[in-house]
């Protein structure tokens, strides 16, 4: 919410200065996020009136103006500008002036006496871009002729006038509003609120415009009134183009102007319609699938009606008998714009059902001021108070004959009544309170209430206030009117004991110091992701994945049931950057459906929402060197990483197929549990087909395992460090082709080896064609065995008995040979 603060003490002047009364507002929680003058500071620029503007006699697009500054003696100035004419009235920098920066972060320009093309010039006339008010630098700024010569033009504009810009919460949609932002000032520091008057209009015609309220869910409460004859062309008023402008809001036209105006300074959105383009009668209702519509800002959009379930309805439309003619709340459609050519018009105000309007602009890909309003709350009581502002303004500017005013009310909210014990205000809070302290706040904010039996509260809410609700929002407003920096801040006493860390379990944030070792960057995500991605990952129908019903954008429109999604667009958003080798990971949580899961304390039925562990390798296996020749990372290389991040957790892989990961290497992860073989994730190369959608020029290598599943590590198994020796075995094996090295390691430790200590494969040999020592279908593999015996040094039987236990169970298990 942005507005300049002559605006608001014209409705609420407390005896703070500037500074003071930001500081209020931001200790009440309206927070000022920006506060600063119209203009930047610039020095000696005045109002000055050019009496003659003659052809440079040696530059084409110069003139030389002699100009009355109101210093005594006429000056000579040399301008550019096209529009400077004898008569006009412009801002005049003298000699010794100085501007703001023509950029940010710039330093001051210095007007200096100086000659251009041979002709002296006394000074600049000035554009309002030079004066920081915009960016128009297409002429000098033309003053009203009623200007004052020589007037300081800081003091003439007001340009010293204080632009507050407040960061609202979403609760607080009274406060999106001159009139709310008064209220709340008021409240806060005691000073009189006076309300805006204006006379209304007298009715004249009896002209009317017969309007159907359709769908009461989507509009509660519909007012509007035919104005014939006005001047569309009429000027809109200097001092409500500053205001917009202080307000962010250009000056389009003076009809469209009184409308935001009405909206910035009340809080309810209207709309003006050239009643001579509508068709017939209006009707307010739902849209119709296939229905279009050309909106104000030239966008053509298609409305789809209902869902499937016929619950969730598209949007809400205002329409004659040819379709629609606006978007209900959201903005206006072009065919019914008022336009310089209007005369006769239909205004109207109306509150729409919050929960109609929400999240309906962000589907079109835009969002209104007007929709910014509605979906948070907009006054029902206030409408035809509204519309007659409206009204008076239009008629004072534009002129026109005023027809009676059709007020529909169909279904406003009712603001219930919200008790609040004065004990558990106290308990919250945290400061000792009165009765006479709260009341005096309700009364401030404009609050009936009630004071019952054992200090309670009943409080019956305005009807501009929305987030009233329960109990603990009428305690914050008491913190809040009470200072929140008048709370004490004694911070707890207590006493503290260290907890035990939990050996058998590890935290998630030693997995993240480790992955870090590797080489790895974590990656923080939206639990949001889009359809087009989830779907390519995990080969999901549109009715398996879960969709969000109030999406904030279009690309958060499901959740994600993986880690991937996300990571890959990391992974793109840095090759764009220039990155070449890129390794990521990321922990946290997906989503799922299972109807297994019950609603208790914390979950929601129907759905998982499991802790995951993904990442990533993207370029070369090592960084660029010159000690060893560039390759691409691989599938092993993922999986050593993993093995070293793991330990002391030791797990398999098994050749499968993922939908998103490419069919011949791609992996499940297995981990052996005391309660057998656990799935806990994959492992391989981003699918081809991905990779090409994705514009990737080499494919990643992707992971990602259950969380919970790895930080089991079980009670640490201490041993004796041995005094003895180990001894170390080559066993080189001739085994088919499709025989995995894993399965040998399976077999051998399935002899239950007490000696032997680790097994390394080493060595892979696949002969080539014609070879005499193996088949076509045959390879070797060599795998390294060491053995330790904690009690005595190991000599050659020992020695002997264990590898040939080891050789026959790999000849039983897997049709293996010594080579």
């Amino acid at each position: 919410m942005q507005f300049s603060e002559s605006w608001l003490r014209q409705y609420v002047n407390p005896s703070l200065d500037s500074d003071a009364l930001g500081h209020a507002m931001t200790m009440a929680g309206l927070e000022v996020e920006e506060q600063h003058s119209v203009a930047p500071a610039f020095t000696k620029i005045v109002v000055a009136q050019i009496l003659s503007a003659e052809q440079h006699p040696d530059a084409d697009r110069l003139r030389v103006c002699k100009v009355d500054a109101g210093t005594g003696q006429e000056l000579q100035i040399v301008c550019g500008a096209p529009n400077a004419r004898a008569g006009i009235k412009v801002p005049c920098a003298l000699v010794g002036a100085q501007l703001p920066p023509a950029e940010e972060g710039g330093k001051p320009f210095m007007i200096k006496l100086g000659k251009l093309r041979g002709v002296e010039s006394q000074g600049m006339l000035c554009s309002g871009r030079e004066l920081g008010l915009g960016d128009d630098h297409q002429g000098i700024l033309e003053l009203p002729e009623d200007a004052p010569v020589g007037e300081d033009i800081r003091q003439y504009l007001n340009l010293d006038d204080q632009i507050f810009v407040i960061k609202l919460t979403p609760n607080k949609a009274d406060c999106l509003s001159l009139i709310g932002m008064a209220r709340e000032v008021s409240a806060i520091t005691g000073a009189t609120l006076c309300a805006p008057k204006w006379n209304p209009a007298n009715v004249t015609i009896a002209d009317k415009l017969s309007v159907s309220i359709e769908n009461p869910d989507l509009c509660g409460r519909f007012a509007g009134r035919v104005i014939r004859g006005v001047n569309s062309k009429a000027k809109t008023p200097d001092w409500m183009v500053q205001r917009l402008s202080n307000a962010g809001q250009r000056s389009i036209s003076a009809l469209v102007d009184i409308s935001n105006y009405i909206m910035l300074e009340m809080g309810q959105p209207t709309h003006v319609f050239d009643i001579d383009k509508i068709s017939g009668d209006l009707s307010v209702r739902w849209a119709k699938p296939g229905e279009t519509l050309e909106l104000l800002n030239g966008q053509t959009v298609t409305l789809q009606g209902p869902d499937s379930a016929g619950k969730i309805q598209d949007a809400g439309v205002v329409a004659d008998q040819t379709g629609p003619i606006a978007l209900a709340g959201i903005m206006g459609g072009n065919h019914c714009a008022v336009t310089d050519d209007t005369q006769n018009i239909y205004v109207e105000a109306a509150y729409w059902q919050p929960q109609a309007i929400q999240g309906r602009a962000r589907r079109f890909n835009f969002s209104t001021d007007a929709a910014h309003r509605f979906e948070r709350g907009v006054d029902p009581q206030n409408t035809v108070n509204c519309l007659e502002y409206l009204t008076a303004l239009i008629v004072e500017v534009c002129g026109g004959q005023v027809g009676p005013i059709d007020d529909q009310i169909l279904a406003i909210p009712e603001r219930k009544p919200v008790s609040m014990r004065l004990a558990r205000a106290e308990q919250v809070i945290g400061i000792p309170l009165t009765k006479d302290v709260v009341a005096d706040v309700f009364k401030r904010l404009g609050f009936e209430f009630t004071l019952g039996l054992n200090n309670v509260f009943e409080v019956r809410p305005p009807s501009y206030r929305f987030d009233i609700e329960i109990e603990e929002d009428l305690i914050e407003e008491v913190a809040r009117m009470y200072g929140f920096e008048n709370i004490p801040d004694t911070p707890p006493v207590a006493s503290l004991k260290m907890s035990a860390q939990a050996e058998a379990k590890r935290g998630v944030h030693l997995l993240r110091q480790r992955l870090a070792l590797e080489g790895y960057q974590e990656a923080v995500n939206f639990g949001f992701t889009d359809l087009e991605s989830e779907q390519g990952i995990t080969g999901a129908t549109e009715q398996e994945v879960i969709k969000v019903l109030n999406p904030i954008a279009s690309q958060y429109g499901v959740m994600r049931s993986n880690l991937w999604g996300g990571l890959l667009a990391n992974l793109k958003s840095n090759l764009n950057r220039g990155a070449a080798r890129v390794r990521l990971f990321e922990a946290g949580r997906v989503f799922k459906r299972d109807q297994s899961i019950s609603e208790e304390a914390g979950k929601v039925a129907g759905f998982s929402q499991p802790q995951h562990l993904g990442g990533l390798a993207y370029g070369s296996s090592f960084p660029e060197q010159w000690a060893s020749p560039t390759r691409t990372v691989d599938f092993f290389d993922m999986k050593g990483d993993l093995q070293r991040a793991l330990d002391p957790l030791h797990f398999t892989t098994v050749a499968q197929v993922h939908p998103a990961l490419h069919p011949g290497r791609s992996a499940k992860i297995w981990l052996k549990t005391s309660k057998g073989q656990l799935d806990i994730g994959w492992i391989g190369e981003l699918h081809p087909g991905l990779q090409q959608a994705y514009e990737f020029p080499q494919a990643p290598i992707l992971f990602e395992l259950d969380l919970e599943a790895i930080q089991n590590i079980g009670i640490p198994q201490p041993e004796e460090l041995s005094k003895f020796p180990a001894v170390q075995r080559d066993l080189a094996l001739v085994v088919k082709q499709d025989v995995s090295a894993q399965s040998l390691v399976d077999a051998m430790v399935a002899c239950k080896q007490v000696f032997v200590k680790r097994i390394e494969l080493f060595d892979e040999f696949k002969p080539k064609a014609g070879s005499s020592s193996m088949s076509d279908d045959e390879k070797s593999l060599a795998f390294r065995i060491t053995l330790l015996n904690p009690q005595e040094t190991m000599h050659d039987a020992q020695i002997e008995v264990v590898m040939a236990a080891l050789l026959k169970s790999l000849e039983k298990n897997c049709a293996a040979r010594l080579r």
